[in-house]
């Protein structure tokens, strides 16, 4: 399909791979590359041959490591966080109603962005590296939209989700087991294999039952998250603060900032 700089999309067999290629930025994500992802997941989507969309970072390092904090340094209205989430929720959302399953393949750190797009997938895999998390309150002063903590919280529960986004703590792999954040711990060189491994079992079954109980499940889901706006005044409360514009300068020149709350 496509092979880029930043994010490489081919089908190999019964898999629509979709791998994250800026190691040097541990696989951030710039606006392109979302764009990319989201393309790439409707045109495999609707090839009847592919069987399972899987995800991952190159490099050995992470899966993606969030969204490019340099792309934030031009916001200045509240409209540029609500419409960023905006635009994060479109992708992701679409992520999560693929009619075709899908499977993150976690290799290190998964952080930010990177954690919403593995909340999206119906499985994840993750290598004993792995460092979950959305450290926002330590990092950026920033905040996350509500569809995206619901989701979280749906995964992990609200005690863990308030370590995660509260005290910005990460979940490695163990835990991540133990909570049924992830579906196995496999070693980084078995990250492929484990996605084979699915596609072919995924292969074996009724499409149409799993198609019903993806999209059954969807609609619960659906049904018990408020309203994508229901965070808007908490999004733009953040984005538009004077924290989030010095967290971000100070993220892109690798100095500590000094958070002032307003």
């Amino acid at each position: 399909m496509t092979r880029e700089d930043s994010i490489r999309c081919h089908k190999r067999g019964a898999i629509g791979w979709i791998r994250f290629n800026r190691p040097e930025a541990r696989n951030a994500m710039t606006w392109h590359m979302y764009e990319t992802m989201h393309q790439a997941c409707r045109q495999f989507d609707e090839d009847e041959e592919v069987r399972l969309i899987a995800f991952r970072g190159e490099g050995g390092e992470a899966f993606v490591a969030g969204t490019d904090i340099k792309q934030f340094a031009d916001f200045k209205g509240p409209e540029d966080g609500i419409d960023y989430e905006r635009r994060i929720d479109r992708m992701i959302g679409g992520l999560e109603q693929l009619a075709t399953p899908t499977v993150a393949l976690l290799d290190g750190y998964c952080i930010g962005g990177g954690a919403a797009i593995a909340l999206a997938c119906d499985f994840r895999y993750a290598n004993d590296n792995l460092k979950f998390g959305i450290p926002i309150a330590r990092t950026l002063g920033n905040c996350m939209s509500i569809t995206n903590v619901s989701r979280l919280v749906d995964l992990i529960g609200i005690p863990r989700t308030k370590r995660v986004l509260m005290l910005a703590q990460t979940i490695e792999a163990e835990e991540a087991s133990s909570i049924g954040l992830i579906d196995a711990v496999v070693g980084s060189e078995a990250l492929d294999e484990a996605a084979e491994k699915l596609a072919e079992k995924l292969s074996g079954h009724a499409p149409l039952t799993m198609r019903a109980a993806k999209t059954c499940i969807n609609r619960i889901l659906e049904a018990r998250r408020p309203a994508h706006d229901a965070a808007d005044d908490l999004i733009a409360l953040c984005y538009t603060s004077d924290d989030f514009r010095g967290a971000v300068r100070r993220f892109v020149d690798k100095t500590p900032y000094t958070w002032q709350g307003r």
